[in-house]
């Protein structure tokens, strides 16, 4: 494959032109591809720094990061300077990419319209479960889902939750709104006198914070109760 014959050393280039520093500067997005690559692989060849190296691969693959992505560690270590420590690293980034976008996929597609949905989209995590799990979902301001994410678990009747905790989540996820979701593993579907105390906390903390609390679903393996169904939220 061509090499290029003079490349500027990595290290001589001004603090805010070399990829971690200008990462740590200006943020992930001011990076090129072949930056990020750069970062990814550490260093160059003795003719090629690891940012030119890292364009010569893009170059190579008509600068689609989707045609990297189909590159086999074999593939890579065609290139001078692409060792197999190399090769796994640009190959595990690219498959967290992957992933990070197949979850994003999924998630997109579901869009809060009622308890039933919440229900339906809870059973992979609290189905069949003997101890009682709290979650809350994050919405945006169409209420599709941005993250499922799990807050607490306990013993067979209880779990403590911290109302500091599910916000400092629904902040940084940029949520506009969450939903409460634990589970009653004796089935009894009937809100004890605590869940409805944390409800009412929870709600209040939502509305100084405009976030708002939509509802408050018990689930069980059979049936659900929704705060917001029966009016008490």
């Amino acid at each position: 494959m061509k090499e290029y014959q003079y490349s500027i050393k990595i290290s001589a280039l001004a603090e805010e032109d070399r990829p971690r520093e200008k990462l740590l500067l200006k943020g992930k997005s001011a990076l090129s591809d072949a930056e990020l690559i750069a970062i990814l692989i550490g260093s160059g060849t003795k003719f090629m720094s690891a940012v030119d190296l890292g364009k010569h691969i893009l170059s190579a693959v008509n600068n689609d990061l989707g045609n990297l992505a189909k590159l086999s560690i074999a593939d890579l270590k065609k290139f001078k300077g692409i060792g197999e420590a190399k090769a796994i690293s640009i190959v595990s980034a690219l498959e967290l990419g992957r992933r990070r976008k197949m979850i994003g996929e999924t998630v997109k597609k579901m869009k809060v319209t009622g308890s039933a949905d919440v229900f339906q989209m809870m059973k992979s995590e609290m189905l069949d479960e003997t101890v009682e799990h709290f979650y809350i979902l994050l919405l945006n301001r169409n209420n599709f889902v941005i993250k499922k994410q799990h807050i607490s678990s306990g013993g067979t009747n209880a779990t403590v939750v911290d109302p500091k905790v599910i916000f400092k989540y629904a902040l940084d996820g940029m949520a506009s709104s969450i939903i409460l979701v634990h589970n009653h593993p004796s089935g009894n579907l009937k809100p004890s006198e605590q869940d409805r105390v944390l409800t009412k906390k929870l709600k209040n903390v939502g509305e100084n914070l405009e976030v708002q609390v939509v509802d408050h679903v018990i689930f069980t393996d059979v049936a659900y109760f929704s705060f917001a169904d029966e009016g008490i939220l």
